[in-house]
């Protein structure tokens, strides 16, 4: 789903103009001070703090107790809540004309106010580069989650980032049977019936994040992560979601550098 300008909120569009305008742009950022100098010595300048929100309603699906399954409806509105909300970031960092985003993060909130309906929200600091463009092929600003350190040690290594690539999974285990419980009661036995649930349900996330690098044109993944989070669903359904950054090599012939011993000054 794409969005444009007149979808964002007034006081964002604000935002964004303030941040763009008059003769000394004011910009925002939430990197820390080592990442804001080394991603200025990476030959990139920070834009603005850029983000987007989608407050979704998670809808039901019944699933009998003794089967292991995956929540469909639970997994496609977790994902399409997270597209719409990284989106709308993106659309921020387009307004500002920026090359990239970078330390995204993804957040999932939950308000009183509302049984069934979370916010989902996506935040990261945009970026542009001083010297030649460095957007990926699909012409949108890149996405990653990698601190301002690694973003300057990828792109010294010679690779690029392509975009941040996820994959999730709602998954149902199975309950025990009380005769199963009585079997394996004072044993020391594999639960294959669990070790297959959570097998199966992290497979089909690790294969949704693989799917999106390849669509994206990546030659890997960095920085992976594999979460498994329960979302207020009842203690058999589990969220497992992959996520990381989609890379390519930004020069056939690069070398990595040597790796160097660095003294911490800081304690």
């Amino acid at each position: 789903m794409s969005t444009t300008p007149e979808d964002l909120p007034a006081h964002a569009l604000d935002r964004l103009a303030t941040m763009q305008g008059g003769e000394k742009p004011l910009w925002t950022s939430d990197l820390s001070v080592n990442e804001f100098l080394l991603v200025r010595q990476a030959g990139f300048e920070p834009l603005g703090l850029v983000l987007g929100s989608s407050i979704y309603h998670v809808g039901y699906q019944f699933a009998g107790i003794r089967q292991n399954l995956e929540m469909t409806v639970l997994t496609q509105a977790m994902y399409h809540a997270r597209e719409l909300a990284m989106t709308r970031m993106e659309e921020e960092a387009e307004s500002l004309h920026a090359d990239g985003i970078i330390g995204v993060r993804l957040e999932v909130n939950r308000y009183e106010w509302g049984a069934g309906l979370a916010e989902f929200m996506a935040i990261g600091t945009a970026v542009r580069s001083l010297g030649e463009s460095h957007r990926p092929a699909h012409g949108r600003p890149f996405t990653s989650d990698l601190s301002g350190q690694d973003f300057w040690a990828l792109l010294k290594s010679g690779y690029k980032p392509v975009g941040l690539v996820m994959g999730n999974c709602v998954y149902h285990v199975a309950h025990q049977s009380l005769g199963q419980s009585l079997r394996t009661m004072g044993q020391n036995v594999e639960m294959t019936n669990f070790t297959q649930a959570l097998y199966d349900a992290r497979e089909l996330a690790m294969d949704r994040m693989q799917t999106e690098a390849s669509d994206l044109g990546a030659q890997g993944i960095v920085a992976v992560q594999l979460l498994e989070r329960n979302h207020g669903w009842g203690s058999h359904v589990i969220e497992f979601f992959a996520v990381g950054t989609g890379v390519v090599e930004g020069n056939p012939d690069h070398r990595v550098p040597e790796p160097q011993l660095i003294y911490p000054l800081n304690g």
